[in-house]
């Protein structure tokens, strides 16, 4: 649930609480919610109640105990609490008891997320001609494989190029296999290793040889080494970069990721002194007259922040769903000897990174306090540098921490 979303739930229990003759008031045209400010309550809160008080002709707390009752039963709103002289503030839903799931199993399984046993019944013995394409692709499918559960064999026609070990190619045997094998035959890149890896690298080579389909002439031209997001590499690695570094900046703001209903406090000391928890009014340590007077409507309107949005909103969608879906990923590239569809999966997440982390920031940011959407956030974030790792790994790629 966005911002925008929280508002229009406010606004419709309002209509229907007037509709209901439970409240004689005139509908405002639009309701605004803030960020809680440091040291209250829940993730979002508003002051409609105090602003329908005098015309319902009804104390403040009487109007929030009205709305409260309609929006605390809508979708996405996980608990809602009247502070101060009638603040209404909402503690909203974590992600869907699926995500919380997956978001676990990439925590507990790591850069091994996404491996099984499905094809632990099968055997496979790959050949394929000194070409330095054809060797880095069948000893990444043999990884993407042997991540399945499967038994992997390569052999090459001739001796292995020396600069394969560079690569990080190895082969089990050289020379004519005694019965055909399966072969694994991409379109030849064109270049020897050492030429590839003088213009290129390790690193850069590798993703040029292996995101193209095989059927595919391979891009292996300097774009490789542009430090920008029109190459794909750089924004895969990036993304990952990113993860890890909101990471660094979340210890130091004192909070972990915490895939976790957004009520729920963490077994961590609650940032800034403040309690997630206990119904304390909007400020710790304030009177509710004294607050009262710095929000009356003006004053509120006036200070209102950009709403952060959380880990539910749309922009998390489709990261979420990419991270649960890559298990399949890689299941399907190894079945289909494809590693460039782990390769597309990994630029697909890395772009629903950059949306969600714009879009719904996992860092609190000025005097905000870090709440429990901002733990759910990151935890999706870490999820998703986690899926990026891991997928690199698998292409023989590093993921460094800093870029």
């Amino acid at each position: 649930m966005t911002p925008a979303d929280l508002s229009q739930t406010v606004l419709h229990a309002v209509r229907r609480a007037v509709d209901e003759d439970a409240l004689r008031a005139p509908v405002p045209a639009r309701v605004r919610v803030e960020r809680t400010r440091p040291g209250g309550s829940g993730d979002y809160a508003c002051a409609v109640a105090l602003q329908l008080a005098g015309p319902a002709a009804l104390p403040a707390l009487e109007v929030a105990r009205i709305l409260r009752e309609r929006v605390a039963a809508e979708p996405g709103v996980g608990r809602v609490e009247i502070t101060g002289p009638g603040f209404l503030s909402f503690t909203l839903d974590a992600p869907a008891a699926a995500d919380r799931t997956v978001l676990a199993a990439v925590r507990e399984q790591g850069l091994a997320y996404g491996h099984g046993d499905a094809l632990r019944d099968e055997i496979h013995q790959f050949h394929h001609a000194r070409e330095v394409r054809a060797a880095v692709t069948a000893q990444t499918v043999r990884r993407l494989l042997t991540a399945q559960g499967a038994r992997v064999r390569t052999s090459c026609a001739e001796p292995p190029d020396p600069d394969w070990a560079r690569l990080g190619v190895t082969v089990d045997a050289h020379g004519t296999p005694p019965v055909p094998l399966t072969g694994i035959r991409p379109v030849p890149a064109g270049a020897t290793a050492g030429e590839l890896l003088e213009r290129l690298g390790p690193d850069a080579a590798r993703w040029g040889l292996l995101r193209a389909a095989g059927h595919d002439r391979a891009a292996l031209g300097p774009e490789l080494l542009v430090q920008g997001e029109a190459n794909p590499l750089f924004r895969v690695r990036y993304a990952h970069a990113r993860a890890r570094a909101l990471t660094r900046g979340a210890a130091a703001l004192g909070f972990t990721a915490e895939p976790a209903p957004y009520g729920a406090s963490p077994a961590e000391p609650a940032p800034y002194g403040a309690s997630p928890t206990e119904p304390v009014g909007y400020a710790a340590n304030t009177e509710p007259v004294a607050y009262a007077a710095k929000t009356e409507p003006a004053a509120y309107a006036a200070n209102t922040e950009p709403a952060a949005t959380t880990a539910c909103d749309a922009a998390a969608r489709p990261l979420l769903d990419l991270i649960a879906d890559h298990p399949g990923v890689l299941l399907a590239g190894a079945r289909h000897r494809a590693p460039d569809r782990v390769a597309r999966q990994l630029e697909a997440v890395a772009h629903a990174f950059f949306d969600f982390h714009d879009s719904c920031p996992p860092l609190p940011a000025g005097d905000e306090k870090p709440s429990a959407a901002h733990r759910a956030r990151l935890a999706v974030a870490e999820a998703a540098g986690t899926v990026l790792a891991g997928g690199l790994s698998l292409l023989g790629i590093r993921a460094p921490e800093h870029l």
